[in-house]
């Protein structure tokens, strides 16, 4: 397993020279979403798959969205960003169910402060399987986070529950460059071993 998490980059300069078919990676990520752990097994980890124009749109409202707040002098790096997750294959959004958690919390209520948390850690966990499970299949991607800003369009635009909240955005493709080496801080400074 740990060579498959080593293989697991950002890579931002994405295209669309895969092998793969989007049902191939659309049965990758749903079965890396189904087999991430959840608290109490809520199984509240949600995506929604887009495929090339599918894609490009979320990219475009997320574009047109930023134009409104990012200084005009640095939009256009902003801009050259934005493009370079369109110019993927596709993108997962990854929802938590909130009506999900409110269940627990009502079902569970000694541990309701404990399910948003939860909720969390088990949309990072999903998150961490389908990047692991694309990497391992030769495809590039990476992490972004342009929620809340874009919810509303894209909660709109797919007809998504109101319950979904949007946590993170994984644009997808094909390798076009190496991803950059992962620098490491020291282990003196990040573990401690006892025992």
């Amino acid at each position: 397993m740990l060579d498959k998490l080593e293989k697991r980059r950002s890579q931002y300069a994405l295209g669309t020279n895969l092998s793969h078919t989007p049902a191939e990676i659309d049965a990758l990520v749903r079965s890396a979403v189904r087999q991430a752990p959840s608290s109490f097994n809520s199984q509240s980890s949600r995506a929604v798959i887009l495929f090339g124009d599918e894609s490009r749109t979320f990219w475009r409202f997320v574009k047109e969205t930023l134009k409104t707040i990012v200084p005009e002098q640095d939009f256009d790096k902003t801009a050259a960003r934005i493009d370079s997750f369109a110019a993927g294959t596709g993108t997962v959004l990854f929802y938590e169910d909130q009506g999900v958690i409110e269940g627990l919390q009502q079902k569970f209520p000694l541990y309701a402060e404990n399910f948003p948390i939860w909720s969390e850690q088990s949309t990072g966990m999903a998150q961490l399987a389908v990047w692991t499970t694309l990497a391992d299949a030769g495809i590039g991607a990476s992490l972004q986070h342009y929620n809340p800003l874009i919810d509303d369009k894209a909660a709109a635009n797919w007809d998504l529950p109101p319950s979904w909240k949007l946590r993170a955005q994984m644009p997808f493709g094909s390798n076009e460059s190496a991803p950059s080496e992962k620098p490491f801080i020291a282990d003196e400074t990040r573990f401690r071993s006892f025992g």
